[in-house]
C-alpha cells in the first residue's frame, strides 16, 4: 500500500520502449504513438519523463545517459529486437545494470511463457486450471475430455489460437495436432475447453494486493463454440471477425457466481507466478468454479486496455492508472536507499 509521503515522491520515469526495425511503418509508428500516450500521462501526473527507445541489443547503451538511484524505468518493451521470446531479457537486463522498473522481474516473465510450468505452479498453490496435457506427437490416445483446445506450449499474446484450435473429438484433435506440429515445432498444450464466461481480471499491488472491477469478455454475439475464445486478431487486429465480436462489459456477477471467490482465486494466481506492480488473469466460470486459463504479468497497459478500463471504474484515471504503477515501483528504490 502506498503512503502519503510515497505517493508525494515523483521520480523521473525512463519510458523504455523496443521499435524492431523489420516492423512496417505502420507498426512502428503505433508503438511510438501508444508510449507517447504514456509519457503524457505521467507528466500530467507531475514525472519528468524521457520516452527512450530500444532499436538493437544494446539496451546498456540507450539507458547510460540516467542514473539507477534516481530514474525509474517504466518497462512497456515486449522484446529485445531481434531476439525472439526476449522480453524476461529486457528485465534481466535492467535489473544487471542496477535499474528499478516497473512490473514483473525476470523469473515471473520467463514463467509467462511456459505454459505447463505455469500451470504447475498455479496447481501447487490451489489454483483451479482446466485439465490440461503435454503433447509432442499427434497421437491422442487416452485423451478423453471434449471439448479441447490446443495450445502453444511455449508461446504467449494468444499466439496460435484460431477457431480451428477448439476440437470436438478425437479425430480433430489429432488432426489439430498434426498442423500444430508442422506449424510450430513445439509441444503442444492440450486442456479441456471451458465453455464458460470469461473474464479478465486486472490486480495491482505488492503485498497489499487490490482486485479491480473484472472485465467480461462476452461471447453473446457468437454461438458457434469454436468463435468462443480470445486469440490474437480479437485482442490486436481491428476488423477482424471476433474483434468486432466479443464485447467488453461490466459483469453482473451473483448467485453461485461469487466475487469472493473470484478475489480469491485471483490473488492466489497473481502471487503464485510473481505478479510485481500489476497484472492480469483470464479467468473462465463453469460450475460455479473459476479456471484460470492463463496470468499476464506483462498485462496491456495501454489506456483501452482492460487494466485501465477496470482503474477508470473505481476513478482512476489515466495518468493516475501509470503513475500508480510508477509508485508502487517507486517503493522499492525508496527501500534501496535506506
Amino acid at each position: 500500500m502506498l503512503t502519503k509521503k510515497d505517493k508525494k515522491i515523483k521520480r523521473p520515469v525512463v519510458v523504455l520502449y523496443d521499435v524492431d526495425p523489420s516492423w512496417t511503418n505502420e507498426e512502428q509508428d503505433e508503438v511510438r504513438s501508444l508510449t507517447t500516450q504514456i509519457s503524457e500521462a505521467l507528466r500530467g501526473e507531475g514525472h519528468r519523463t524521457d520516452k527512450v527507445e530500444v532499436r538493437d541489443q544494446n539496451i546498456k547503451d540507450v539507458v547510460s545517459p540516467f542514473s539507477p538511484t534516481e530514474h525509474i524505468v517504466f518497462n512497456w518493451c515486449e522484446q529485445i529486437p531481434g531476439i525472439p521470446k526476449s522480453e524476461p531479457l529486457v528485465a534481466k537486463e535492467l535489473s544487471t545494470l542496477g535499474f528499478t522498473h516497473t512490473g514483473a522481474d525476470y523469473e515471473a516473465l520467463n514463467l509467462a511463457h511456459y505454459k505447463l510450468q505455469m500451470k504447475s505452479a498455479l496447481i501447487a498453490n490451489g489454483v483451479p486450471t482446466p485439465v490440461g496435457q503435454i503433447f509432442d506427437k499427434p497421437d491422442a490416445s487416452g485423451w478423453t475430455r471434449f471439448p479441447a483446445i490446443v495450445k502453444a506450449a511455449n508461446e504467449h499474446c494468444s499466439l496460435g489460437l484460431s477457431r480451428d484450435s477448439v476440437v470436438m473429438n478425437k479425430s480433430e484433435l489429432e488432426a489439430r495436432l498434426k498442423w500444430f506440429f508442422r506449424k510450430y515445432k513445439q509441444q503442444a498444450l492440450v486442456e479441456e475447453f471451458i465453455d464458460g464466461r470469461e473474464f479478465h481480471v486486472s490486480l495491482w499491488g505488492n503485498g497489499t494486493i487490490e482486485m479491480l472491477p473484472p472485465v467480461e469478455m462476452s461471447f453473446a454475439n457468437l454461438p458457434d463454440i469454436h468463435d468462443r475464445l480470445c486469440t490474437y486478431e480479437s485482442k490486436f487486429v481491428p476488423g477482424s471477425m471476433l474483434y468486432e465480436n466479443i464485447e467488453t462489459v461490466l459483469p453482473t456477477i451473483e448467485g453461485s457466481e461469487s466475487l469472493p471467490d473470484l478475489e480469491k482465486v485471483c490473488r492466489k494466481a497473481y502471487k503464485a507466478v510473481g505478479c510485481r506492480d500489476y497484472g492480469r488473469i483470464d479467468v473462465r466460470l463453469k460450475d460455479g468454479i473459476y479456471y484460470v486459463l492463463d496470468v499476464n504479468p506483462n498485462a496491456d497497459i495501454s489506456a483501452d486496455a482492460s487494466l485501465a478500463y477496470a482503474a477508470s471504474q473505481v476513478g482512476y484515471s489515466y495518468g493516475q492508472t501509470v503513475s500508480r504503477i510508477v509508485q508502487l515501483a517507486s517503493k522499492r528504490l525508496t527501500a534501496q536507499a535506506v
